[in-house]
């Protein structure tokens, strides 16, 4: 159970995404040290601003994967121009900073051994085992026995936090209701015209901003298991639950996460403990709840590693954790949900 705590620490700041993505493809997790978990750049997009890959650098994306120092540490990492980005421009005096946190050198049920030691032989770009190695954008480069970032480079090598080389797999349940008034009867914005949008948010406690509740996926573990769990566990505090209380809680999700759902994004996430070997990629998906029943059956309790939670209403006015607010407006465009005051904002989309 230690082990499984620790990766939720990680997976929240996952979702620091540069993101103009398809509406067809986006925590902390456990089994990972703090940071491991923290959720969510764009790999393949709807309209512009897409992600530069191998080919070069785009404005805005793969911004997350170069900050400094890196997480938890005062490494810094080599500065990477924009323009030096991509794996395709040539760089000989190209100098990353070589870094592997200490809670995963001490080797972890969550982490790889080194690339290294004698009897480690991974499968990358495949399914190794229990463990997904395949990347949601295609196949990754293996340069030197270690796998390549397929966004291009960060200025550090290693795997930093992240306990997996190559990709490190996480989910994100964005839960949705209307807002509505006494009557039960939905709420407009008064400029927009649109009804209101509520989802929810969790504070995490390690930074105090709000985020989208969401964790790494286990080994040989389903998504969709994946998110159901991750709700229950950080907006539901579904661990300190008795067992008939657990029972009752169950009945309830499966009404929720069994319906119809929206994946809003997958893909390579733009985090700030990416690595040249290492990297973050998720998959958020939407589960609407459109009467509010369901989840007036369940009471908000926040859980393990979740300072507070509650319902937070949608605009462009939110603030949240990393990019996490990208996903949510994704979720509004496709709901046709009130985002912005700006009538031409809404309409033009990411």
């Amino acid at each position: 159970m230690a082990g499984r705590f620790l990766g939720k620490a990680l997976a929240a700041a996952s979702l620091s995404v540069a993101l103009a993505c398809a509406a067809v493809g986006s925590s902390c997790r456990r089994g990972v040290p703090a940071y491991r978990n923290s959720l969510s750049s764009c790999w393949f997009h709807r309209t512009s601003g897409t992600m530069s890959g191998s080919n070069g650098s785009k404005e805005n994306s793969h911004n997350k994967a170069r900050t400094s120092p890196y997480p938890g540490s005062k490494v810094e990492r080599s500065q990477v121009p924009n323009e030096k980005v991509g794996w395709l421009v040539e760089w000989q005096d190209y100098n990353p900073v070589e870094y592997t946190a200490v809670s995963v050198l001490a080797g972890p049920r969550w982490a790889d051994p080194q690339i290294s030691e004698r009897n480690f032989s991974p499968k990358f770009n495949e399914k190794d085992g229990h463990i997904e190695r395949k990347s949601q954008n295609g196949l990754y480069e293996i340069e030197n026995g270690r796998p390549r970032n397929p966004a291009g480079r960060t200025g550090l090598v290693g795997r930093g936090l992240l306990g997996r080389w190559g990709p490190n797999h996480a989910a994100d349940p964005i839960i949705t209701r209307w807002k509505r008034d006494s009557s039960g009867n939905k709420i407009a914005h008064p400029v927009s015209g649109k009804h209101i949008l509520q989802f929810v948010a969790i504070k995490r406690k390690d930074c105090g901003e709000w985020a989208i509740p969401g964790g790494m996926v286990d080994p040989g573990e389903k998504i969709s298991a994946t998110l159901k769990r991750e709700f229950g566990e950080e907006a539901l505090n579904s661990l300190q639950k008795s067992s008939a209380e657990k029972r009752e809680l169950e009945e309830q999700l499966h009404k929720l996460f069994s319906q119809e759902h929206l994946v809003i994004y997958k893909g390579y996430v733009d985090d700030p403990r990416n690595t040249d070997n290492a990297w973050m990629e998720t998959e958020a998906v939407n589960y609407h709840d459109e009467t509010g029943e369901i989840m007036d059956n369940l009471s908000l309790e926040a859980g393990d590693d979740a300072g507070k939670v509650k319902w937070v209403d949608i605009g462009a006015k939110l603030k949240l954790y990393a990019s996490h607010s990208q996903f949510i407006k994704l979720v509004a465009e496709k709901r046709d949900a009130h985002w912005s005051e700006d009538s031409e904002a809404d309409c033009r989309g990411v």
